[in-house]
């Protein structure tokens, strides 16, 4: 898991193949007028889906994980109170793996919990559980999502 500000991205580039375009896509567009919904990049290897929405209490929050692709959430305004945990600490299935979507879910409690303001971003891999969206105030923010 990565936590950090935009203005430092070029320092995560190397990671993988797909994050100098993901993260120059995300310095370069003006999401003060991106309408919310999904923005391919690179078809299925890399798009992005903006978000203007209200979260779930932290008493409802769920770890949620994927194994085909890494988040990057930047945050565009508001504030997001996300959770995290390994997911090799992860025990208690909610939902199971849903192969097609992506996406599994785990009631366990998340071992860190942090904010993340607007101009940060988080970046989540298949091996960390996480609970974005843990506010009930109104965030606006883009995950884009990158094949493992």
């Amino acid at each position: 898991m990565i936590l950090d500000i935009l203005a430092n991205s070029t320092h995560y580039q190397h990671l993988h193949k797909h994050f100098e375009k993901a993260f120059t896509y995300l310095r370069t567009q003006n999401f003060e007028t991106v309408e919310p919904g999904k923005y391919e990049l690179e078809g299925d290897e890399l798009f992005a889906l903006v978000s203007d929405a209200n979260g779930v209490a932290k008493n409802e929050a769920k770890l949620e994980v994927h194994r085909k692709y890494i988040d990057i959430q930047f945050i565009i305004a508001g504030t997001d109170h996300m959770g995290w945990k390994p997911l090799l600490h992860c025990e208690q299935v909610h939902t199971p793996f849903d192969t097609e979507k992506d996406y599994g879910l785990f009631s366990d409690a998340a071992e860190s919990w942090f904010d993340v303001p607007a101009g940060y971003f988080t970046v989540f891999f298949p091996s960390d559980a996480h609970a974005p969206m843990t506010t009930l105030e109104k965030v606006k923010k883009v995950v884009v999502k990158i094949a493992v």
